[in-house]
């Protein structure tokens, strides 16, 4: 009887593993994965290793759709965005983080575009108004002509005149 019991518990534990394997499914490519908060969190800090220059979540090929599954999957099973975003770059690379990571120097990143920008118009508004002051404060200086330059001038415009007249 002692016997008998310890067999069918031997039983159940060699065949409880492959009734558990069996029971799950691998996902499909052909049926989509319920979205997760946390899922949908990592895809949108990550960039395609698939589609260069393209974030991960509109990367249109089935390589990039079979990793957002993947993703969701992990998700799903309680797993946080940073740990996912974590693996990902882990497997894949860091070149692949899309959103600069926010401790210490990656809040630089954030932050320096839009300093640049607000440093660069307050130059050039500078010099701007240093360009004009330069101008108002420097007259231009007219000579008067004399009458003998007159008469000659208007002896150059007469002869100018008389040449470019045709004669028909």
């Amino acid at each position: 009887m002692k016997r008998r019991r310890i067999s069918t518990v031997a039983l159940v534990f060699l065949f409880l593993p492959a009734i558990l394997v069996e029971a799950q499914e691998p996902p499909r490519l052909d049926e989509p994965v319920q979205a997760h908060p946390e899922g949908d969190a990592a895809v949108d800090r990550l960039r395609s290793p698939y589609c260069p220059g393209l974030m991960l979540e509109v990367c249109p090929s089935p390589q990039a759709k079979l990793l957002r599954d993947t993703l969701q999957l992990m998700a799903q099973g309680g797993v946080s965005a940073d740990s996912l975003v974590n693996w990902m770059l882990a497997t894949y690379g860091e070149k692949y983080r899309a959103v600069p990571q926010t401790r210490g120097s990656g809040l630089w990143a954030w932050l320096m575009p839009p300093l640049a920008l607000l440093g660069g118009l307050i130059i050039v508004v500078l010099a701007l108004q240093r360009f004009r002051a330069h101008r108002e404060a420097d007259p231009p200086v007219v000579n008067p002509l004399s009458e003998e330059d007159e008469s000659v001038l208007a002896e150059a415009l007469e002869e100018l005149k008389a040449a470019e007249e045709v004669p028909f």
